[in-house]
């Protein structure tokens, strides 16, 4: 049994490993709760700023909570600065900034706690992801490889953060399409929620350049080992560029923690 096999059985057997869904943290309420975990999610760049917010449906089922919770929870936000509500056809909760003062407490709150399980849900993700690389290379077809190419362009020449952070998941999503397994998009779909506090959103950080110009790099490598038929380079490729994420939400934590003890 190789080490992929063995991580992702001990996952999906509940063996000491994180529940299908991100255990909440025990705080006060689901008020709490809710507002925390989206000051951690627009703190680690799941939604950067003029991003809106998923609306108000998809957040109770996200984070399976009632309408008043949310509705309270978005109304947090709001008073300290993090979100605008715009009104009208094309309105909703729009985040104004990434980070606040209020921030800090609610990262160490979500993130410390259960720090373990990202690491675990960190190492997993990078292995799933491999495998979806790999099968990709695999199985593509012609046709596949159209949208990988148009993401791909639309990453490298992205202006700002919002159109980077969108091309990378059309790219990702093509990636995953190319499996022709529709089982396979759901977990790697549901790895992403899990590490990613709730939401199907890959962190974005502050948008930090080192990190844009690593993926698109990563992002050529991977089309071309796909494109190729190369399914061990693919994973290689893939393996490594999802610890990105990963060290995205690192640095977070580590702000807040330093911001802690100063």
């Amino acid at each position: 049994m190789d080490e992929f096999t063995r991580v992702l059985d001990r996952a999906l057997s509940g063996g000491g490993a994180p529940s299908p869904e991100l255990r909440p943290v025990r705080v006060a309420s689901a008020v709490d709760e809710v507002s925390d975990r989206l000051l951690t999610a627009i703190a680690v760049g799941d939604f950067l700023p003029g991003e809106r917010l998923p609306v108000e449906r998809e957040l109770i089922t996200l984070l399976g909570v009632s309408r008043p919770t949310v509705r309270e929870a978005i109304g947090r936000l709001q008073a300290v600065g993090v979100i605008e509500i715009r009104r009208g056809r094309n309105g909703g909760a729009f985040v104004r900034d990434a980070w606040t003062e209020s921030s800090g407490a609610a990262v160490r709150r979500t993130l410390v706690p259960r720090w373990a399980e990202f690491e675990q849900l960190f190492d997993l993700r990078g292995l799933v992801e491999g495998m979806v690389a790999a099968t990709a290379a695999r199985r593509r077809r012609p046709e596949d490889l159209v949208p990988m190419r148009d993401a791909l362009t639309a990453y490298l020449s992205a202006s700002d953060p919002r159109e980077e952070h969108a091309a990378d998941s059309a790219f990702h999503r093509a990636v995953c399409d190319a499996t022709h397994n529709p089982q396979i998009a759901m977990l790697s779909r549901d790895l992403l929620a899990r590490a990613s506090l709730g939401f199907p959103v890959e962190p974005w950080g502050k948008g930090e350049r080192t990190h844009f110009h690593r993926g698109g790099e990563d992002h050529k490598a991977l089309y071309e080992a796909i494109a190729s038929g190369d399914p061990t380079r693919a994973e290689e490729i893939a393996r490594a560029h999802f610890t990105i994420s990963a060290d995205m939400i690192r640095d977070v934590l580590a702000r807040v923690r330093d911001v802690g003890r100063s």
